[in-house]
C-alpha cells in the first residue's frame, strides 16, 4: 500500500538556536548570515583582517546574537574563531562535508544563509574542540612534533652524505645518532680521517667490535660531501636545540596547568613498571611526573603507551571524557572502531573509516609498541587477534582496546591494573569452554574432559 507524504517544510521545525548566524570563511573574506529580522542587511562581506575581524564581532553583538557556527577548510578559521570566542559568543565548527548539499547554485553568500539557516533549527553539530588551555598545549606539542620531522630530513641528509664517502656507519651502528654514532660524525667534521682512531670511540656497549667499525670507516673523503655533512649536522644541532626550548616551554606550561582533582590525595607515583623504556625523542623534562598530577591516574602505565604518546592523545581529546557518552562512543569518534552500514535490518558493510585524527595516530603507536610486548595481556591479545583476522585488523583491534582502557581510566580515575599473558590465556580458555558447554547443552550433549592422547 502506497501513501503519499507530503514533505515537511524546514519553517515548521522547532526553533533551537534563535540568535544564531552563519559564517563561510575564506582566504581573503568572510561571508556572514543573521536572521533577517535583526537587520536590513542581513548578509554582510568582510575582510580576513584583524580589523574586519573584529568589526565582525561588534556587528554580530549589535544583532543580538548569541551563537555562530562556520565552515571553513584549512586553518583560516582559526583566527576568526579565537576572536570570536573571547568576544563571548558561542563558537562551533562544523565539517564541510556534513552542509555540502546547499539548496541551488553554489555561492558562498548562500553558504552562510544556507549554515544559519540549519544551525537555527539545531542540525548542525559541531567539531570538537579542546579547551583553551588544552589547545595551547596541543600547538607546542604539534610545533615539537613538526621540529623532530625537521630534523629526521638531516638525519637522512647526513646519512647520505656518508654513503656518498662510502663511510658504512650505518651498517655497524644502529643509529648514527646516537653516543657512538654523533662523536664519530663530529670528529669527521672536525677534519680527522683515520679510521682507527674514530673507531676507539666506540661506546662498549655496541654489538659490532672496534675492528669492524674501523672497517666501515675507511672511505674516500672527499671535500663536496664532508661539506655536506657538516651543513647536515649543524641543521641537526639546531632543530636539536630548538626541540629542547619547546621542552622548556611545555614544562611550564605543565607546571601551571590546575589539576583536574584532588591534588592532596594522590598516592606516590610508582615508575617501577617501566624503568627500563626509553625513547630517543621523549621530552626532557619528568613529564609522567606532571601528566599524573594533572589527571590524577598515571595512563603513562598502560601496555604501550609512553610520555609522547599519552600527551598526543590527552591534549588531543582534553580531560574531560563527559563529552562521549561511553567508551564506544568514544572509539567511534577515533574511528577505530567498525562503522556498519544497516539497511533493512541487515548489516551491509561493517569497516573502520580513515581519519587524520592525531589522537588515533597516538593509540595506534601504542598499540604498536604493545604488540611486541611478550608478558603482557596486550601482546596476547593481538597475537590471537592476527591468528584470526590478520597483522593490520590486529592492530586495529589492539588500538581499540587501549583507547578503551584511557578512557576508563579518565573517567573513573582508576589505576591500571596489568595482566600477565599467562592469566589472559587462562581468561580466554575459560570463556572458550564456557561456550563449548553451552553449544553442547544446545545439542544434547556433555562436554567430558579427556586428555590428550600424543600423536
Amino acid at each position: 500500500m502506497n501513501r503519499e507524504t507530503k514533505p515537511t517544510a524546514l519553517e515548521h521545525l522547532p526553533v533551537l538556536n534563535l540568535n544564531a548566524a552563519g559564517l563561510d570563511i575564506a582566504s581573503e573574506e568572510i561571508w556572514a548570515a543573521v536572521p533577517p529580522v535583526r537587520d536590513p542587511r542581513p548578509v554582510r562581506v568582510f575582510g580576513t583582517f584583524t580589523p574586519d575581524l573584529y568589526a565582525l564581532a561588534d556587528w554580530l553583538k549589535a544583532c543580538g546574537l548569541e551563537t555562530v557556527v562556520m565552515e571553513s577548510t584549512g586553518i583560516y578559521w582559526i583566527p576568526t574563531f579565537e576572536i570570536l570566542e573571547a568576544r563571548g559568543f558561542q563558537v562551533q565548527v562544523v565539517n564541510a562535508r556534513h552542509v555540502k548539499n546547499v539548496p541551488g547554485r553554489k555561492t558562498d553568500e548562500k553558504d552562510c544563509q544556507w549554515l544559519q539557516r540549519l544551525h537555527t533549527y539545531g542540525l548542525l553539530s559541531g567539531s570538537f574542540r579542546p579547551d583553551g588551555e588544552m589547545c595551547a598545549l596541543r600547538a607546542y606539542l604539534r610545533h615539537r612534533t613538526s621540529l623532530l620531522e625537521h630534523r629526521a630530513a638531516h638525519i637522512q641528509h647526513m646519512q647520505k652524505a656518508l654513503l656518498q664517502m662510502n663511510v658504512q656507519l650505518t651498517q655497524v651502528l644502529s643509529d648514527i645518532t646516537g653516543e657512538t654514532g654523533l662523536a664519530i660524525i663530529r670528529k669527521i667534521v672536525a677534519g680527522d680521517r683515520d679510521p682507527v682512531a674514530l673507531a676507539q670511540l666506540r661506546d662498549p656497549r655496541c654489538q659490532h667490535s672496534t675492528d669492524e667499525i674501523a672497517k666501515a670507516l675507511t672511505g674516500n673523503y672527499r671535500p663536496e660531501h664532508v661539506f655536506a655533512l657538516k651543513q647536515a649536522l649543524a641543521l641537526y644541532d639546531f632543530y636539536t636545540e630548538q626541540v629542547r626550548e619547546c621542552d622548556r616551554e611545555l614544562e611550564q606550561q605543565f607546571s601551571v596547568l590546575k589539576p583536574r582533582h584532588d591534588h592532596d590525595s594522590l598516592p606516590p607515583l610508582d615508575v617501577s613498571d617501566k624503568r627500563d623504556s626509553h625513547s630517543k625523542n621523549a621530552p626532557d623534562y619528568d613529564a609522567r611526573t606532571l601528566l599524573y598530577r594533572l589527571v590524577g591516574v598515571d595512563l603513562c602505565a598502560i601496555t604501550g603507551m609512553n610520555e609522547i604518546t599519552v600527551q598526543e592523545a590527552l591534549t588531543e581529546t582534553s580531560t574531560d571524557m563527559s563529552k562521549w557518552r561511553t567508551d564506544k562512543h568514544f572509539c567511534a569518534w577515533l574511528r577505530i572502531a567498525p562503522a556498519n552500514d544497516i539497511s533493512g535490518g541487515k548489516v551491509l558493510r561493517s569497516r573502520t573509516l580513515k581519519t587524520h585524527n592525531r589522537a588515533t595516530q597516538a593509540f595506534r603507536l601504542a598499540a604498536q609498541a604493545a604488540s611486541r610486548s611478550v608478558n603482557s595481556a596486550y601482546g596476547a591479545y593481538y597475537r590471537r587477534m592476527r591468528a584470526r583476522l590478520g597483522p593490520q585488523k590486529a592492530m586495529t583491534a589492539l588500538a581499540h582496546k587501549i583507547a578503551r582502557t584511557y578512557y576508563h581510566m579518565l573517567k573513573h580515575r582508576v589505576p591500571f591494573r596489568d595482566v600477565s599473558a599467562e592469566e589472559y590465556e587462562q581468561k580466554a580458555r575459560d570463556r572458550e569452554l564456557a561456550h563449548l558447554r553451552k553449544k553442547a547443552a544446545r545439542l544434547g550433549m556433555t562436554l567430558v574432559a579427556q586428555p590428550a592422547v600424543a600423536v
